[in-house]
């Protein structure tokens, strides 16, 4: 293959009807567990059947890849955290898995910690127009669309709006704004998520520039993924073809759209923030985090998080057990902790059953701090983390020009 966007599709009719376009990532993660390419798959499954219920799902069956079929904006899961906490980092086991924009950029950021052995990882990134909690969504598809949940079968956000496809065949579409409006909005750190194309993957898949046909836009991203779809062509589990100028043009500008309204987005929340003075932004936090009953739920959603012993636990000395809300540092240190590499996937913020905004307050530093360090988490393997290099002006400055002609100075 001499080219990297592609319109790809499985040839079997039956992978083709199960998947949102034309079955290719199906059929792509099926011939890598075949031809022994990856020892598992990690990917989303229903659980009872529910698009607001589903599982991350470890298979090793290539029979079994088909149940995780399908686009799903309803389950906004944590593939992350699956790798690093059960399959210890894949550090001694080849994992294909779907993933988010934002799953991605954690990955990314976990290898350069070595927390994941990314070598080891495919990654199959899925492009993303946003999600929703299951809770709203439900309440959305009952009230705002006046359907039966159980009789969804299927959903896309396309043209600033919501398409639901129903079990009999039909199609029922909303405009974003209108649900808004009454009360259905996407999950927070999703309508500021400005990654919409998860290029830090191996592939990125979609229907972007598909133009109605069933087929998957994919875009290669690396070496691997030049692999793994030459494979899938060779072995007649993949149709492929270039995409044309036309096709190309179209996903440019669905992306350049959705990328211009997150950061109009991002943009309008932080120049909000910059008209109260520090004073009042203190005291709007401090109202937020005064809520907080210490449940680690935070910690413990964080695909990014990765300490051993925990600092903010009772027995290292730092935050007192037992009370609530903890000290102003319980959420400091954690802030501090992963501020410059957080990836805006809002698990924290879905986990809180308070309910405090975290993502906005890691969004507001995050986004300083990107200017600071020229860093944006998640995006380039090869850039290490900000505070882990020094740079040649630095080391060439003398050290007493930086603590002082003595040891008095410092």
């Amino acid at each position: 293959m001499e080219n990297n966007l592609y319109l790809a599709w499985s040839p079997d009719a039956t992978i083709q009807g199960m998947g949102s376009s034309g079955g290719a990532v199906t059929a792509l993660l099926r011939c890598a567990l075949e031809n022994q390419m990856v020892d598992a798959v990690l990917a989303v499954k229903k659980r009872n059947n529910s698009r607001f219920d589903a599982v991350p799902t470890l298979i090793t069956d290539p029979e079994l890849v088909h149940e995780t079929a399908g686009a799903m904006h309803f389950a906004p899961l944590n593939m992350v955290k699956i790798i690093k906490e059960y399959l210890d980092g894949a550090m001694d086991m080849r994992v294909a898995v779907t993933c988010k924009p934002c799953d991605a950029r954690a990955f990314i950021e976990l290898a350069k910690r070595n927390q994941v052995r990314r070598e080891n990882l495919f990654l199959v990134g899925l492009n993303c127009s946003g999600t929703y909690l299951p809770t709203v969504a439900e309440q959305m598809i009952r009230e705002a669309f006046g359907e039966n949940p159980q009789d969804l079968a299927g959903e896309e956000v396309d043209e600033g709006k919501l398409i639901i496809t129903l079990k009999d065949g039909s199609t029922k579409e909303k405009d974003l704004e209108e649900l808004v409006r009454q009360g259905y909005e996407m999950r927070e750190n999703c309508l500021r998520c400005s990654y919409k194309v998860p290029r830090m993957a191996d592939i990125a898949c979609g229907k972007w520039g598909n133009n109605g046909k069933s087929a998957t836009f994919i875009e290669i991203c690396s070496p691997k993924g030049h692999e793994f779809l030459d494979a899938a062509a060779q072995n007649g589990a993949l149709v492929m073809e270039p995409a044309t100028n036309e096709q190309i043009e179209k996903r440019k500008q669905k992306e350049t759209e959705a990328v211009e309204n997150a950061q109009a987005r991002e943009k309008q929340e932080i120049e909000a923030f910059k008209r109260y003075s520090s004073e009042e932004r203190l005291k709007y936090w401090l109202g937020h985090l005064s809520r907080c009953i210490k449940c680690f739920g935070c910690r413990d959603a964080c695909p990014i998080c990765f300490c051993k012993e925990c600092y903010l636990e009772p027995y290292r000395g730092c935050i007192p057990g037992g009370e609530t809300p903890p000290d102003i540092m319980f959420q400091l240190i954690r802030l501090s902790h992963v501020a410059d590499s957080c990836v805006n996937c809002g698990q924290c913020q879905d986990a809180c059953p308070m309910e405090i905004p975290l993502t906005r307050l890691y969004s507001v530093l995050n986004s300083e701090l990107a200017d600071i360090f020229d860093y944006k988490p998640g995006v380039d393997i090869d850039q290490p983390p900000p505070l882990t290099t020094v740079t040649e002006q630095e080391l060439s400055i003398d050290a007493p020009d930086i603590i002082g002609e003595n040891s008095s100075d410092r």
